[in-house]
């Protein structure tokens, strides 16, 4: 009888943790992005992210002091998990605007929770990079517009 009772909370206890489905968040991931297009990259000059910056154009000339000003927050906030130039934790800021519009970088900075959520490029951005979510630094609107023109730097 001790032994049954033994084996009925053993058994109880490896059934009941690892909450829920039994599924990574990867994989979750992967599952919820098989609903969506094919190639999230392929209309990204049409996505402009979710979060605050609705659209946003460049001026053609970069500004040289905002964009010192974009790269003493980069170093301080962002270095954690990104290197200008190489792949890391996170992907490589250089030749970003070639890749995504200035709005979608700006709301990636400042919104990455609801980016991961609802935006297919961050979706896929999270698969490609492991599951390493984005830090939400907090960044005010300016910081952000300032990081975004240090990156034309790069």
């Amino acid at each position: 009888m001790k032994k049954l009772l033994y084996i009925s909370i053993i058994s109880s206890f490896l059934f009941s943790c690892g909450g829920g489905d039994g599924k990574s968040k990867i994989d979750q991931i992967k599952e919820q992005s098989k609903m969506e297009p094919a190639d999230p990259y392929e209309n990204w000059k049409e996505n402009h992210g979710v979060g605050p910056i609705k659209a946003f154009t460049l001026p053609t000339e970069i500004d040289q002091d905002l964009a010192l000003k974009g790269q003493e927050v980069y170093d301080a906030k962002c270095t954690a998990c990104h290197k200008a130039e190489k792949r890391f934790i996170g992907p490589s800021p250089k030749g970003i605007l070639e890749r995504r519009t200035p709005a979608w970088t700006m709301n990636m900075i400042l919104n990455p929770e609801e980016m991961v959520k609802n935006d297919p490029m961050a979706k896929q951005l999270l698969i490609d990079f492991n599951g390493s979510p984005m830090a939400n630094q907090n960044l005010t609107e300016d910081e952000a517009r300032a990081v975004l023109e240090y990156f034309r730097t790069l």
